[in-house]
């Protein structure tokens, strides 16, 4: 193969490859989608997306994901269910098994970088057994424009994927045969079992969640957009499902990224290259930019449906999941900055997705009810989203992104306190979930509105609107907002059953307190008091 094979393993002897087959450095999208196809990877559909699939496992296993106690970061380390620990020694064996495997292999390397600020992006390796999840890599993390750098590339972290190797629980001492395992101090990531691509993402995300913040860079699950010009820059924060790469995807305003995010002195870029949507029911109508970018050459779709007569995908059909993923270059929104950069931001939005119909479609925080939501990460699982979900149940995120903080959540939340603080943002909480009832009953707060209110936030009209505030959660509702039904903004008009209404909000209400109760002493005592009142 032209223009990326090379027979020999320079600069893979420190990891300890050996005895590989053939290795790729830094192939083209089109080197790879050949490679790709070679391979039966999976398949080129109309109009020129690659369509694979991942098998068993189509979502990230959280608990399969094990971070090293090793020295340099066992201390500043945030242990539990989030970063469960895992041995020295069970690390070493599980490398030494995995690098048995690959002798033999074909292997595909991609240099790039996780972060588009250059004082701060970092030097990135992805050593991966499919050509689908190097081309992954390619269209998600920063590339290297300077071709003619790629081979002194030198990188503080190296993730080796190997989705066919399947690890031993009886032998390596994990849970299951998949596994993903950080050793910070070595700069190493080993993910195997499993061929979802998000887990290289989130495992990038996780080294820049532990890198960024003792450097006083505010690393951040949001999304993020700009105005007429990076002083008029907007971040939405939120879960999966919540709209944050809906409402960042503007045409009226610039997009920076659609997920992950870091805040400087200077103002805040993007960690990524790529946009990574979740795109099940996607249409032309509802996100028209989302749909176009997924249907090029170079986009990657993950588990959406393909006709393998006509090639034609179908985003409705959710029979192998619901998180059916379309990832391609930002650059292939028309509104997308090129350096992935922006300002301070003067807007800051917490999106949730309340399915019990309280919450109202937006409201004005304060400084401490925005650490306290910021804290609480907020939103709602529904029926049929998940096996056993049978009504709404709350769902509390921690920064809006708990699976991938790596610090105690205090150092993020006194980070974006100190932000708030030096540069005067406005903080909202937006529901884009449910009003007039729970889900099941009322209905979902139509896009249309919530787009109308993200455009009142982000030209400084909504801020200028007076405020009432509700008696359940002290949140500030204003009394009006452009291109919006004044009646809708107060959820406890909506409901037919006053007394039900009121029900469900303390019921919620207590759901955020015994949340917020289990950070104990590790926040301030008084920050509860930010939250719902009971």
């Amino acid at each position: 193969m032209n223009g990326g094979y090379v027979a020999y393993t320079a600069g893979l002897e420190s990891l300890g490859i050996r005895n590989v087959r053939e290795v790729y450095w830094n192939l083209t999208t089109p080197a790879l989608y050949e490679a790709a196809i070679r391979r039966y990877e999976g398949m080129v559909s109309h109009l020129g997306p690659f369509v694979f699939r991942t098998g068993e496992h189509t979502g990230r296993l959280p608990k399969d994901k094990f971070l090293v106690q090793e020295p340099a970061s066992r201390d500043k380390i945030w242990w539990g269910a989030v970063n469960q620990p895992l041995s020295p020694e069970a690390f070493e064996l599980l490398r030494r098994r995995l690098l048995a495997y690959l002798q033999g292999k074909d292997l595909f390397i991609q240099d790039c970088y996780g972060g588009a600020d250059p004082r701060h992006r970092i030097p990135l390796r992805i050593i991966t057994e499919r050509a689908v999840h190097s081309l992954f890599a390619r269209t998600l993390f920063v590339r290297e424009k300077d071709r003619s750098k790629l081979p002194h590339a030198n990188p503080a972290f190296t993730i080796l994927h190997a989705p066919d190797f399947r690890a031993d629980p009886a032998v390596d001492g994990i849970r299951s045969e998949a596994f993903i395992t950080i050793h910070l101090g070595q700069g190493l990531v080993l993910i195997g079992g499993t061929a979802y691509a998000g887990e290289i993402k989130k495992s990038v995300f996780t080294i820049l969640n532990y890198l960024f913040p003792p450097q006083g860079i505010l690393s951040m699950h949001c999304s993020a957009n700009f105005g007429a010009s990076p002083k008029e820059t907007a971040i939405f924060f939120g879960l999966s499902g919540t709209g944050k790469t809906t409402l960042s995807a503007d045409p009226h305003r610039t997009l920076i990224g659609d997920d992950e995010h870091g805040w400087t002195d200077t103002g805040i870029f993007n960690f990524e290259g790529g946009c990574y949507a979740k795109v099940i029911r996607l249409s032309a109508h509802g996100e028209p930019e989302i749909f176009a970018a997924s249907q090029r050459f170079g986009t990657l779709l993950e588990n959406v449906s393909l006709d393998v007569d006509s090639r034609r995908v179908d985003f409705d059909d959710a029979s192998l999941t619901e998180n059916t993923r379309s990832a391609y270059p930002v650059h292939y929104l028309p509104h997308a900055v090129e350096d992935g950069m922006g300002g301070h931001p003067k807007q800051v939005v917490f999106l949730a997705c309340d399915a019990f119909g309280i919450l109202p479609p937006v409201s004005r925080l304060t400084r401490d009810q925005a650490l306290y939501h910021f804290l609480s990460g907020y939103t709602a699982k529904v029926a049929g989203t998940e096996v056993g979900v049978r009504s709404p149940e709350a769902t509390f995120s921690t920064c809006f992104g708990a699976p991938f903080l790596v610090h105690p959540p205090k150092v993020y939340a006194e980070l974006l306190k100190k932000k708030l603080e030096e540069h005067g943002a406005h903080v909202w909480l937006v529901n884009t979930g449910w009003t007039a009832g729970p889900y099941g009953e009322g209905r979902r707060i139509p896009l249309s509105t919530t787009r109308a209110i993200v455009h009142a936030i982000c030209d400084g009209s909504l801020a200028k609107a007076d405020c009432v505030e509700e008696p359940f959660f002290g949140l500030r509702i204003p009394r009006a907002c452009p291109n919006v039904d004044t009646a809708m903004l107060f959820p406890a008009t909506t409901w037919n059953d006053p007394e039900r209404y009121r029900g469900q909000a303390r019921k919620l209400a207590a759901l955020f307190r015994e949340n917020f109760a289990r950070f104990g002493t590790d926040v301030p005592a008084d920050l509860a008091d930010a939250g719902p009142r009971m």
